[in-house]
């Protein structure tokens, strides 16, 4: 079991007693920035998906290959990373600086312990900028009033959304916020998605039961959702091959055979 690393401050929103996405997630990948709550619960839901750990550790290894694909082969110099999460290793701005040192990124997430450690996101290079947003997903127009302080939506931007549509659980509520954020960038921006899925096709029958007791026991409420349903998202884009894939499996190296039920995708707005 992980390590439990309690932060140094604090936030009136901020309750330790109930498991959180953010902090489970960080236990998943071998983080310390959780509690032992999320570690129970953490525990318990691998007990019943034993590939979650998989899922978290490709969500982000998909992350990578992304930022890295966007910058290096499609030029792509500005992001807006909506549902950040807790800083890891190779953030979004650490891997986009070191192909582009003047990129631009702005992270955004509402999480209290997100917060905290949010200055962490803001050590890019001088050439570039990363800024900070505290905000929520459903409230995507707020969210370009603010970050167009560092991102100019006049030329193409990278809209990031890893793993928190899933926590929106009215599809079309989900798909709106899709759309209104990507109504506002030109023509040459990006869609990055990962979700995770109950197909079975990708072994997603065991995230029905998994999201029961989550839903049950810790916060924020998640949702699944089928192929049919993620590949909606990108109505309107033209997704980028292999189009939509598990993430573990996206521009993946060759001979790569984890597959988790956790689908990403990468699409360009025309």
């Amino acid at each position: 079991m992980s390590e439990s690393h309690t932060p140094t401050s604090g936030s009136a929103r901020l309750n330790t007693g109930v498991a959180h996405n953010a902090r489970v997630w960080n236990y998943w990948i071998g983080g310390k920035d959780n509690y032992e709550v999320d570690q129970q619960v953490g525990d318990h839901v691998a007990s019943i998906i034993p590939v979650i750990r998989d899922i978290a550790r490709a969500d982000r290894d998909f992350l990578g290959r992304a930022v890295t694909y966007l910058t290096r082969e499609r030029g792509v110099r500005q992001f807006l990373d909506i549902g950040t999460g807790l800083p890891t290793a190779d953030n979004t701005h650490e891997i986009a600086q070191r192909v582009a040192p003047d990129a631009r990124i702005v992270y955004v997430d509402n999480d209290p312990i997100v917060l905290v450690h949010a200055r962490t996101l803001l050590t890019g290079t001088s050439e570039g900028a990363t800024d900070y947003i505290d905000a929520d997903v459903h409230d995507p127009d707020g969210i370009v009033e603010r970050a167009s302080a560092t991102l100019d939506f006049s030329e193409p931007v990278a809209v990031m959304l890893l793993g928190i549509l899933n926590f929106v659980l009215d599809t079309e509520k989900a798909r709106e916020i899709v759309r209104r954020v990507m109504a506002v960038v030109p023509s040459g921006s990006f869609l990055v998605l990962t979700h995770p899925t109950f197909d079975p096709e990708v072994g997603g029958e065991l995230q029905v039961p998994a999201m029961e007791f989550w839903n049950a026991n810790a916060t924020p409420p998640i949702t699944a959702r089928s192929a049919a349903d993620i590949t909606a998202f990108f109505d309107g884009l033209e997704l980028v091959e292999p189009g939509l894939a598990s993430c573990s499996q996206w521009h993946a190296e060759p001979g790569a055979g984890l597959v988790v039920p956790q689908y990403g995708a990468v699409a360009v707005k025309p």
